[in-house]
């Protein structure tokens, strides 16, 4: 999937250079190096962004004793570094990781969920984001978006090109240029959603994996589910709601369609699957 959405912004810079620039090969290396250089500046301060976004507070053992002894406890088992911890100052119950890589990581829960969840419910849920710093999955969704993003704005100026470019378009190719701008950034996001989905259900099954209980993590999910829509998020933006364990914004049934996590529904069913494969249930 990240193949083809690489070759989807290849394929633009390659129509861009071939019908506007004259030289298909420019066009080509000339969106490489825009992605390139995104993905750079994703990769190195993405973190740092949503974490001053969602105002998060990075925390002692001191003042958040019961969320230090459970990371501690899962980064031992997992062979982790102990990450970074830090609370957001929301109602809304999630958690999210995030982070360039295990030694930077930082695993961010919300007032509402340490009020919530008790702490076997808690520990899964922390586990789940421990997983995802294992798996790396914070940078393949970091270079999953920043590409996303990419294509969507090399389609806008592959559009923009082809109204006010000259005698190229008189074949019509001003057409061709409009449906790439429409349809590469609707396959981009579905690319994006797919590859999103994929690592949440990774990330479910290690994490209940890891400490041995399948079931307190889909009883989490029940419960979180239920609380982010009775108290939605109410700071930063729907467009990092990928990182966090459910969708923290309140959508209408047009938007979940869209969602960047899987149905609850279905993860649960895994989730239950899996403790039976453990003689749990």
């Amino acid at each position: 999937m990240m193949a083809v959405m690489i070759g989807l912004f290849m394929a633009i810079g390659w129509l861009v250079g071939t019908y506007f620039i004259g030289n298909w090969l420019m066009g080509t290396l000339m969106f490489a190096l825009l992605a390139g250089a995104i993905n750079f500046i994703s990769y190195f301060f993405s973190s740092k962004i949503v974490l001053w976004s969602y105002k998060a507070r990075i925390v002692t053992e001191a003042e958040a004793p019961r969320l230090y002894r459970l990371v501690r406890g899962i980064s031992q088992r997992s062979g982790l570094p102990m990450p970074k911890v830090a609370i957001l100052p929301t109602q809304n119950p999630n958690a999210f990781a995030t982070g360039r890589n295990p030694k930077n990581a930082v695993v961010a829960a919300t007032e509402g969920i340490l009020r919530l969840l008790d702490d076997n419910e808690l520990e899964g849920v922390l586990a789940h984001e421990m997983a995802h710093v294992k798996n790396r999955d914070i940078l393949v969704m970091s270079v999953a978006a920043t590409v996303a993003g990419a294509i969507s704005f090399a389609a806008r100026m592959a559009m923009w090109g082809s109204f006010f470019s000259g005698g190229r378009n008189d074949n019509g190719n001003w057409i061709v240029m409009l449906l790439v701008a429409i349809t590469a950034p609707i396959a981009a996001m579905l690319l994006q959603l797919a590859i999103s989905r994929s690592r949440e259900y990774k990330a479910d099954y290690e994490g209940a994996k890891l400490i041995g209980k399948p079931l307190y993590l889909a009883r989490a999910l029940e419960k979180l589910e239920e609380g982010s829509r009775r108290n939605p998020m109410n700071m930063g933006s729907p467009t990092s709601s990928s990182l966090f364990i459910v969708n923290p914004f309140r959508g209408s049934t047009l938007v979940s369609l869209f969602s960047t996590h899987p149905p609850m529904e279905e993860r649960i069913r895994r989730l239950k699957e899996q403790a039976k494969q453990m003689g749990q249930y």
